[in-house]
């Protein structure tokens, strides 16, 4: 079964690029429709594929989406953007294509920033010294 073992951060990087260089407009491939967050995206690992369909489970974004909603035709349209829970999704039923690219544009720099956090905490947890004595043994 194929796997993807993209990196999460470069992920969210390249979508925020994507959003940000107007990915989200008009599009020649589905004029007759509005793109679809992530879904009409490259960051979709299925992005223009037609066969060998990566299963939406092995996506790198499925750790955003809540467990109960993983299960769901399009689970990364559950991912909730703000602290009021409203998700992709939401904004589909309930606001405009300008809300929604504000609130994903919102929640991947808000997610890049924490992911990067976390990674040099990360970093500066590995190149910490370890000590050589334990306090038992120097307290002796």
């Amino acid at each position: 079964m194929p796997e993807d073992n993209r990196d999460v951060l470069e992920v969210l990087k390249s979508e925020f690029r994507f959003l940000e260089n107007g990915g989200y407009g008009v599009s020649a491939r589905t004029k007759w429709r509005p793109q679809f967050i992530l879904e009409d995206s490259p960051t979709c690992p299925n992005y223009g594929s037609k066969q060998d369909m990566l299963p939406c489970s092995e996506c790198v974004l499925m750790r955003f989406v809540p467990r109960d909603c993983r299960g769901e035709r399009v689970p990364c349209r559950h991912i909730a953007l703000d602290v009021e829970g409203y998700t992709i999704d939401t904004f589909y039923r309930l606001g405009t294509q300008e809300e929604l690219e504000a609130a994903w544009a919102d929640w991947l720099r808000k997610t890049i920033q924490r992911l990067e956090g976390e990674s040099t905490q990360q970093q500066g947890e590995s190149r910490a010294p370890k000590p050589i004595y334990s306090a038992a043994v120097a307290g002796g």
